[in-house]
């Protein structure tokens, strides 16, 4: 899954030596190469087969499985009920729904950041991206607070489409709006316009030029794009769960209400699995077409690439574009800060200082709301701690390209971004709860759950820049007698310090915001910000609802600054484009 989007293009295999020979061609440096590649990928294969694939195939076990035999003919049973047909199809078009829609939206958007320059252009980069990086509670809460029961457009005219699924469909398209942005829009931003130039010279006009040169060279941009926000939106749960009420579940939502509300495992089970291998089916997509965008052109430095907008078209387009970024990123969020404000006394810090109460949410909390704060902070820590490790040792496994067994290596690490968060922590549960992995009562349990979501981004973040290294380096430092340890140490790391530090941070903010599997796993007293905004939200009254405003809002102003400080750290243009 291409999170990090800084996949660049060139003639040569990254990592590959110049003159076509590979780093350590020969018999001996082949096996050498392939024993460190092995060590290498062995503490994540561990990782995530405990941590991941034992909780999952335990669930599923649990659901399939009695009387000590396999009872395959319930997937049958529980696809024939008309309720979890229902819940698949939605599940299905909504997703479609989404993707057409943020591309609709995005794509024009995409066009503006790569070939125009104004100003403010990198703050509003910033802004556009701050939704992708904040918890889909935070996301649901905004939007409630602004289609909802009470929210601006209910209070100026009577408008509400909570509970219905234009809420959700929104909500989706400012949640993936940077997907495509950032997506399409830096391998946009890298296209030779010459080509396009070329073209119109010969004859052909404006638009047809665009339709039969540029368009086909982004085709693998948007495809990529296309599928990303598809899996985000067919795997949507925070948002669903807060927007749709009981009249919409996608299978991320059934899930969690059959294993944590009826305790149907057989039901969960089947629906793990669809999950699974509609997942599956999606990431090999994915993985040819970024394949396809690797090989296929030959970009040239971004930095040239954008002007100043050009007659009345391009200025009409700009304005298009910051009106939505307006009315679809800064309004919900606006509104979201406003309502944390707006106290039954009149506006002030009412909410924030009732936080410091553990009685305020009515018997919601064993400790006072704002503890979670702490909790968050403590937990994102170690959970970016061990997803850089794990996430390390997997991106220089994979630095050199290699066969069928690396590949699927790659796979399996960006499983746990679409496989059911629910399932995992719910496995956690039922798994990790005897000698020498009795994590029940234990702190890590959260961090464990909540850097399987981080390991992605980290081997994403970094694998591109590993690959961009001169093979020749580690060749050098190797005839000079460095172990292949002292040769990452002295050559590689060097080199990627700063994407190490843009890893930790997109690590951090996925684990601060990560609710689908702390929901199970987070004890009562020592609750996460997005449980937390979870809980308030569950129970009637304005006191929680003010409460839950303004939880999300300091969560959301903790990503926020923590996707700022990623901007300011942004590897050079030349090097790709997140």
């Amino acid at each position: 899954m291409d999170l990090a989007r800084r996949e660049v293009s060139g003639t040569t295999e990254p990592g590959a030596a110049p003159g076509g020979a590979a780093p350590g061609s020969g018999p001996h440096g082949g096996r050498r190469a392939t024993a460190v590649r092995l060590a290498l990928m062995a503490v994540p294969l561990l990782f995530f087969g405990v941590f991941f694939a034992y909780p999952v195939a335990a669930i599923v076990g649990r659901g399939l499985r009695t009387g000590g035999g396999w009872q395959f003919g319930r997937i049958g049973e529980v696809l024939a009920r008309p309720d979890i047909a229902g819940v698949l199809w939605f599940t299905t078009w909504q997703a479609f729904a989404s993707t057409a829609l943020t591309l609709l939206i995005a794509l024009p958007g995409a066009y503006v950041f790569a070939r125009l320059e104004f100003p403010g252009k990198q703050v509003l980069r910033a802004v556009v991206t701050v939704p992708f990086v904040l918890p889909t509670v935070v996301v649901g809460t905004a939007f409630l607070a602004l289609v909802g029961r009470g929210g601006l457009l209910d209070e100026l005219w009577g408008v509400r489409l909570d509970t219905t699924v234009w809420a959700i469909l929104l909500a989706h398209v400012f949640f993936n709006y940077a997907v495509v942005v950032r997506t399409v829009g830096g391998l946009w931003a890298q296209l030779d316009p010459r080509q396009e130039e070329a073209a119109r010279v010969l004859g052909a006009g404006r638009f047809a030029a665009w339709r039969r040169v540029t368009l086909p060279a982004l085709a693998p941009a948007v495809a990529a794009a296309s599928l990303m926000v598809f899996l985000f939106t067919f795997t949507s749960f925070g948002v669903v769960q807060i927007l749709g009420g009981p009249s919409y579940s996608t299978l991320e939502v059934e899930v969690y209400r059959q294993t944590a509300q009826l305790l149907d495992l057989p039901t969960a089970a089947v629906l793990t699995m669809v999950q699974f291998a509609a997942v599956g089916a999606v990431l090999a997509v994915h993985a040819r077409t970024v394949r396809r965008r690797e090989t296929a052109l030959r970009l040239v430095d971004p930095g040239g690439t954008a002007h100043r907008p050009r007659g009345r078209v391009q200025r009409a387009l700009l304005g298009a574009v910051l009106a939505t970024v307006a009315l679809l990123i800064v309004l919900p969020l606006g509104v979201l800060v406003e309502r944390s404000f707006d106290a039954p006394g009149g506006y002030g810090l009412g909410f924030y200082r009732a936080l410091q109460d553990a009685g305020a949410g009515g018997g919601t909390f064993l400790v006072p709301p704002l503890e979670a704060i702490g909790n968050s902070l403590q937990y994102a820590l170690a959970a970016t701690a061990i997803a850089l490790l794990i996430g390390g040792l997997a991106a220089a496994a994979l630095t050199r390209r290699a066969g069928r067994f690396v590949r699927g290596f790659d796979a399996l690490l960006m499983l746990p971004l679409g496989v059911s968060a629910v399932t995992v922590g719910f496995g956690f549960l039922i798994t990790l709860d005897e000698p020498p992995l009795d994590l029940r009562t234990s702190w890590i349990l959260v961090p464990l759950a909540q850097a399987l979501v981080g390991v992605p981004f980290v081997v994403r973040t970094m694998l591109p820049v590993l690959r961009a290294v001169d093979g020749r380096l580690r060749e050098a430092a190797a005839v000079l007698g460095a172990s292949p340890l002292r040769a990452w140490r002295e050559v590689d790391l060097p080199l990627v310090r700063r994407a190490l530090l843009i890893a930790a941070g997109f690590a951090f903010a996925v684990s601060l915001g990560e609710f689908g599997a702390t929901v199970f796993i987070a004890r009562p007293d020592r609750p996460t910000l997005p449980v937390a905004v979870a809980r308030l939200l569950g129970r009637a009254g304005e006191m929680n609802y003010g409460q839950a405003m303004a939880l999300s809002t300091i969560l959301m102003l903790v990503c926020a600054v923590s996707l700022l400080a990623l901007e300011r750290l942004r590897p050079d243009k030349t090097s790709g484009e997140f």
